[in-house]
């Protein structure tokens, strides 16, 4: 019987602000994350990856390579990052064709949304399941797929 490669991650190669909380199991590595921030269960946040001061990030969420989230944001359980576009066709594991995804201060994703490589404005709030496909340039709600404007903030 051939035995599986097996490869370890947890935490590795992390650069953590002050007061920081990271709750186990996760992978983290190779990311930044900033003060006050909290990092719940079963995480994963991949190198490069950049964390702002006081942001939240929930349970079962997966943050890829080439992403920036600013400060004072929510990531809420199950949200999806996602650098590679599928220009070929298909996954590539050519990382010249991946993106990246900016997110900028006070911003707030909805549970099990996706967001696509995109830079999204500060004072936005994507809602529950929606699928963030192009930049966000207005602050507001936005929900659906693709994820619309429904409502400017205050």
């Amino acid at each position: 019987m051939a035995k599986p490669e097996i490869r370890y991650a947890g935490i590795v190669d992390v650069t953590f602000g002050k007061n920081v909380t990271v709750v186990q199991p996760v992978n983290l590595y190779g990311c930044t994350i900033g003060d006050a921030s909290f990092v719940g269960p079963f995480v994963e946040i991949q190198k490069g990856v950049t964390i702002g001061k006081r942001c939240r990030i929930q349970s079962h969420s997966f943050i890829c390579e080439l992403v920036t989230i600013g400060y004072d944001c929510f990531i809420s359980h199950g949200v999806m990052f996602i650098n590679d576009s599928f220009v070929a066709g298909g996954p590539t594991p050519e990382r010249h064709l991946w993106r990246s995804t900016k997110l900028g201060n006070h911003v707030s994703v909805g549970t099990n949304a996706t967001v696509l490589p995109v830079t999204i404005c500060d004072h936005v709030v994507i809602g529950a399941g929606a699928v963030v496909t192009k930049d966000i340039t207005v602050p507001g709600f936005y929900v659906g797929n693709p994820a619309r404007l429904l409502r400017t903030l205050v």
